[in-house]
C-alpha cells in the first residue's frame, strides 16, 4: 500500500477516534454544511471545542470550509479521506482473508 493511503488513513482514524468529532461529522451528516455556532447550539459541546474539533477534520480532510454570507464559515462533509480509510481497511482484510482461512482449516482437521 502506497504511504499516501496510509498516512490518510490515519489521520482519518485519529479523527474519528474522539466521540465529539463522530458526533460533529453525523450532524453534517444528517444536516448539511453548518458554522461552528449552528454545531454547538446542536449538540453539548462548547464553540471552542468544537472549533478545536472543526479545525482537526479539516486538517484530516473530512470537512472543507465554505465562505458563507457575513463573513461565516459553514462546514461541509468531504468523503474522499474516508473512501481513502475504506480502502485502506479492505486491503488489509484482504491481506488476512488467506492466513485466516488457512487457520479455520487447520483447526477444523485437528478438531
Amino acid at each position: 500500500m502506497p504511504s499516501d493511503i496510509e498516512a490518510i488513513a490515519e489521520q482519518v482514524f485519529v479523527a474519528l477516534a474522539d466521540p465529539s468529532r463522530r458526533s460533529i461529522l453525523a450532524t453534517l451528516a444528517s444536516g448539511g454544511p453548518a458554522t461552528a455556532t449552528d454545531l454547538a447550539d446542536r449538540l453539548p459541546i462548547t464553540r471552542q471545542a468544537i472549533a478545536k474539533h472543526l479545525a482537526l477534520l479539516t486538517d484530516a480532510g473530512l470537512v472543507t470550509p465554505e465562505q458563507g454570507e457575513r463573513r461565516r464559515v459553514r462546514y461541509a462533509l468531504r468523503s474522499a479521506p474516508m473512501q481513502v480509510a475504506q480502502q485502506f481497511l479492505a486491503a488489509l482484510a484482504r491481506d488476512w482473508d488467506g492466513p485466516l482461512a488457512a487457520l479455520k482449516d487447520h483447526l477444523e482437521g485437528s478438531a
